[in-house]
């Protein structure tokens, strides 16, 4: 299926890994320019940028002023913006509870998982109106509508980044900008099983196995394993193109059947 992305230009935030990395990967071999943005450039985004259109850029997203610096990079590099993946984001997982969570702890969480995306929204909506229309997609999670204590502070985030995009959606819709989530359950990154990831985490503070518990929550889906970043890339693509063309306000969840509500 051709996505009808050649010749489009796009940003893609937490680009380096993951999610970030598999998105970034997939619009440029569909033919986009890529403006990729991560606080630290991996070996494997360098080599991206090798054979591709992708142009990496370290930046600190958390700051006031970074999400506009990378769209403004974008238009300098390729002339204008089409599409805008807001991905970045991170939990810590609070395993003292509530109580033990600071301000600066919420802060933290709120910057990168909602604010991040608001800023860079904020800094691409302009160019993409320019442009006589284009797409938002922002990675959400289902922990935004499935609240869970041991992340509380990044539920909140997370369904802030739900509410915020339908909000987009309806104001900028009659200008030719669709604006869309989707919301994994647990993917196969860092954020779970890396160092210090939520597995890790878990164990550490349980007295357990990190593999035992990544498998405890893969069997939470009737699929019985985690998401590949590689899945949820597809789909954001897909959303991202203009074969989702009357798609808009939407989320779509990708979590191997995690959540049985209707």
């Amino acid at each position: 299926m051709d996505l009808g992305l050649a010749g489009k230009v796009a940003v893609v935030t937490g680009a380096s890994k993951g999610i970030g990395l598999a998105v970034t990967t997939t619009l440029a071999q569909e033919g986009a320019s890529v403006v990729a943005g991560a606080r630290e450039l991996t070996d494997e985004l360098a080599a991206l940028a090798a054979e591709f259109p992708v142009h990496a850029v370290q930046v600190d997203l958390t700051t006031s002023d970074g999400p506009a610096e990378l769209v403004e990079s974008a238009v300098a590099t390729y002339g204008g913006l089409d599409i805008l993946v807001n991905n970045v984001g991170a939990t810590r997982p609070r395993l003292d509870g509530f109580l033990s969570i600071s301000d600066e702890d919420w802060l933290w969480t709120l910057n990168i998982n909602f604010l991040a995306a608001v800023r860079t929204s904020r800094a691409a909506l302009p160019h993409l109106i320019q442009r006589g229309g284009g797409t938002i997609v922002s990675t959400a999670s289902v922990n935004a509508f499935l609240p869970d204590p041991l992340v509380i502070d990044y539920s909140a985030a997370k369904g802030a980044l739900a509410n915020f995009s339908k909000s987009l959606s309806k104001e900028f819709g009659p200008q030719g900008i669709r604006v869309n989530t989707v919301s994994p359950g647990p993917v196969a990154t860092d954020l779970w099983l890396g160092k210090d990831g939520v597995a890790e985490a878990v164990a550490r503070a349980s007295g357990g196995d990190a593999e035992a518990v990544a498998k405890g929550a893969a069997a939470q889906g009737v699929t019985g394993r985690f998401t590949t970043p590689q899945e949820v890339a597809d789909l954001i693509v897909l959303l991202a193109s203009g074969r989702a063309g009357n798609v808009t306000g939407s989320d779509f969840v990708i979590d191997g059947g995690l959540v049985q509500t209707i």
